[in-house]
């Protein structure tokens, strides 16, 4: 059964560490001023940490399928102290790396992966469009090979790590024909960064993730070879829902991050803040919504583990995908409406305190929403859920 280890313990410190000394004493600052902070990405790649699922002969850890747990420990540490940098680490390896190292040829991953795995560079992944969420089968944007050259042109939307000032490559998915039942052939390709005809656009104002680096897409006419296309031509929209599959656990670790510190921040405030001469958590409405927040977190926490775990088992053959996919389901959903409901609760706990911007809680309740939607929609969990039930469809 699935447990984490000493050494997975061991991590998580080197990795709280990093967090506390070098993330927080600036984050607020950081969000205040929507400052990507690119100068970290190099240090996380000397920790590792983009690296824990790569072979060794790309500069990884080499750790052939049992590194996603450590990944999810360390997502969850950072997310502790800042969900945007949580999030630039889980986009960056499971939406930027994992793409290329699972189904790019030889060449791609020796061109591509030895700087995203040393944190030199970062690289995104172009799957939502302005009219094509949820449903991303109706993407729009298309490639159409001219002259050995994909020729692409179409917009995407809210994509992570794209326009940072070490972006190096966005893979993104575009109709390239259609299949013999007459749907959409979607393929999967990757864009250096540069490409004439390629523009990011500038960053969105957003409700939370500040520090985190989001932008739209739009393409142009433009050109890349036709070798980069990644993985078989109309293979890209199950590339990338299997690549969804495991992000969803990845974020449901970032959910437990903000889960932990909502239960830190609560049950020490509740302790400080005096009223009427007494701290606020002698009394039951204070002290059962901490007790609640207590709950949800050790339950996402073992849901979140317990997929990580089961993904590594199939890695190794020993669980089936379906199962993995419905356990990475009830981790996402759980995990982050359990932290938009904890941020709630410990803004209401901390009283006028909670609104303002000084106190942490503030900051965690404008980043915990977009966890029910980045990844697959709480509703779309929903879906996978009752499908894997049998339940008609």
């Amino acid at each position: 059964m699935f447990e984490l280890t000493q050494d997975h313990e061991d991590f998580r410190r080197v990795v709280r560490d990093f967090a506390e000394g070098e993330i927080a004493p600036h984050v607020e600052k950081w969000d205040q001023e929507s400052h990507f902070p690119a100068h970290l990405i190099p240090q996380m790649g000397e920790l590792g940490l983009f690296g824990l699922e790569a072979p060794e002969e790309f500069g990884g850890a080499g750790m052939d399928g049992d590194g996603f747990t450590y990944l999810c420990v360390a997502i969850e540490e950072l997310g502790r102290v800042d969900q945007a940098m949580g999030i630039t680490l889980e986009a960056g390896v499971g939406l930027g790396i994992n793409p290329i190292q699972t189904y790019g040829s030889q060449e791609q991953k020796e061109q591509w992966l030895p700087d995203l795995v040393a944190g030199r560079a970062l690289a995104g992944f172009g799957l939502t469009e302005p009219e094509a969420g949820s449903d991303a089968g109706a993407t729009k944007t298309r490639a159409v090979l001219e002259d050995g050259e994909w020729v692409i042109n179409g917009a995407k939307a809210f994509i992570t790590n794209s326009g940072s000032p070490i972006t190096s490559v966005v893979t993104v998915t575009a109709r390239t024909g259609e299949t013999p039942e007459g749907k959409p052939e979607i393929s999967a390709i990757i864009v250096p960064n540069g490409t004439p005809g390629f523009t990011v656009e500038p960053a969105y104002r957003k409700l939370g993730w500040h520090i985190s680096d989001t932008h739209g897409l739009t393409f142009e006419g433009a050109r890349v070879p036709e070798a980069n296309l990644l993985g078989e031509r109309g293979h890209g929209f199950k590339q990338f829902l299997k690549t969804l599959d495991d992000g969803r656990i990845a974020i449901a670790a970032l959910a437990v991050g903000c889960l932990q510190r909502m239960l830190e921040e609560t049950t020490r405030y509740s302790q400080e803040r005096l009223a009427f001469g007494r701290p606020i958590a002698v009394n039951q409405g204070v002290s059962f919504q901490v007790a609640d927040i207590a709950m949800m977190t050790e339950i996402a926490r073992q849901l979140t583990y317990k997929a990580a775990w089961l993904k590594e088992q199939q890695h190794a053959g020993k669980r089936s995908v379906a199962e993995v996919k419905q356990a990475a389901a009830y981790a996402k959903l759980y995990s982050t409406e359990a932290a938009v409901t904890a941020t709630r609760m410990a803004t209401q706990i901390f009283g006028g305190n909670g609104f303002m911007e000084e106190y942490p809680v503030a900051r965690f309740y404008r980043d915990a929403k977009i966890l029910e939607i980045g990844e697959g929609t709480s509703e779309v969990q929903r879906m996978v859920i009752a499908r894997g039930l049998g339940l008609p469809s």
